[in-house]
């Protein structure tokens, strides 16, 4: 069984919409090495488990519970850039608009009877404000579809625990390049985060791999450069969250076994599976998008649901 806290495993900062930073991090969330493929790889790889090795289990279970969580933390982030784009008049518009004109524009989308979403065909992905009312979708920057093809789990534990590192390595890299596409600070947040995640997912495989022979020498971490760096990254860094991993089990873990003592890193760094589950941040509920006819309710159902809500 899953259960679920409303809070992201991580606070996002706030800073203008964008529908481009948007976009290029949705690669994070729908590409081939994305979150949604690391949740799906990780839960159907401990889900076809066979065998009695319960510590490699738990620990691949444990990660992919934590994608989870990154999944919703990704989506909500480009909801978050998306969001109010279309009423947007900042740095990143892309409105018709030019210099007093641009100033006279109207922040509110149909005001004066203009175009009320004049602004989506001028972003990367028009389908986030045609399919979507300015939100996430399933796919990847160059909006194709995510594909359960992408899921490697073939059952036998050696091959799933290093295609597993080659995922989460690719999955860092990937998130370096995009942290430098942009200086917004909510995508920068995000994905500072999941560099520093990534990592620690790197050396949970690493460490995995290491208890059965592995001898990894200087490798680690992939890319192997200073990403201390990145200042969003820092910090999280000099918190150690690269160096822990809770297991999101409410029943025990024998993850512990494994991910623990010197890092694979071979830094002089240890790693620790952590019993004290993520405290989380608090999740805001989006505004409604009448230009977008989301939630699209009319007075009569609006009462509906104040009726709904007002339940004992």
């Amino acid at each position: 069984m899953f259960f679920h806290t409303q809070k992201l495993i991580n606070p996002i900062a706030a800073d203008e919409p964008d529908p481009a930073a948007a976009n290029i991090l949705q690669e994070g969330l729908g590409g081939q090495f994305g979150e949604m493929r690391t949740m799906m790889q990780y839960l159907f790889q401990s889900f076809n488990a066979r065998g009695d090795a319960k510590p490699f289990k738990d620990l691949i279970q444990g990660v992919g519970i934590e994608e989870i969580s990154h999944v919703e933390l990704i989506t909500t982030t480009i909801n978050l850039l998306l969001d109010g784009s279309s009423r947007y008049q900042g740095k990143n518009a892309k409105t018709k608009a030019k210099g007093a004109a641009a100033k006279k524009a109207p922040k509110e989308p149909g005001a004066g009877g203009t175009t009320p979403l004049d602004e989506a065909p001028f972003a990367p992905n028009t389908h986030h404000f045609i399919v979507a009312p300015q939100c996430a979708l399933p796919v990847d920057a160059a909006g194709n579809p995510w594909s359960g093809s992408y899921v490697y789990a073939s059952g036998n534990l050696v091959l799933d625990l290093m295609y597993n590192l080659m995922l989460e390595s690719t999955g860092r890299l990937q998130k370096c390049r995009i942290y430098e596409m942009s200086d917004n600070k909510t995508l920068r947040s995000t994905v500072a985060f999941l560099i520093a995640r990534d990592h620690a997912h790197e050396l949970a495989f690493a460490k995995a791999l290491e208890s059965l022979g592995v001898n990894w020498g200087k490798v680690l971490p992939i890319p192997n450069f200073d990403a201390s760096q990145y200042p969003e990254v820092k910090k999280l860094m000099d918190l150690g969250i690269h160096l822990k991993q809770h297991h999101f089990r409410l029943d025990g873990s024998e993850m512990g076994k494994i991910f623990q003592g010197n890092s694979p890193v071979n830094d002089g760094t240890e790693v620790e599976t952590e019993e004290e589950a993520p405290e989380g941040a608090p999740i805001e509920d989006l505004p409604e998008r009448p230009e977008e006819f989301a939630p699209g309710l009319t007075p009569e159902l609006l009462e509906m649901v104040e009726a709904v809500k007002r339940y004992k």
